[in-house]
């Protein structure tokens, strides 16, 4: 009985670290879609930090894909960002049209990822 309740607290506590994670993913990425709502980046790294530190507390489970789905939302946004930065310096409407289309491939992920964590499905890897 004791395993038991240690895996469903073990999941409930993964659970509201997902939440509490996909919150602050989804203030940056609201934040970087609507003008003049700027989040701070700092969110973004505080729940980036969060989920590399607790992602093996999840292992096995399949909270696991949400954590790499999280981490890898935010790498792949970072790289975006970097590569298309020139476009500002060179052209400033093209450097708008690409952030703009990264800001809202990056809120598509967090509310996709918040929705299945809600509903207890696993992201596909």
């Amino acid at each position: 009985m004791s395993q038991v309740v240690d895996v469903a607290e073990r999941d409930g506590s993964l659970k509201t670290i997902g939440h509490i994670s996909y919150l602050l993913h989804t203030i940056v990425a609201v934040g970087a879609v609507l003008p003049g709502a700027q989040a701070s980046v700092l969110l973004l790294v505080v729940a980036f930090i969060i989920d590399l530190v607790k992602r093996s507390d999840a292992q096995g489970t399949w909270q696991e894909s949400h954590f790499g789905w999280r981490i890898r939302t935010v790498v792949w946004a970072a790289v975006l960002y970097l590569v298309t930065t020139p476009l500002w310096f060179l052209f400033l409407v093209p450097g708008w049209i690409a952030w703009s289309l990264i800001s809202i491939w990056f809120l598509y992920r967090v509310v996709r990822g918040w929705m299945n964590l809600n509903g207890n499905r696993p992201m596909p890897q």
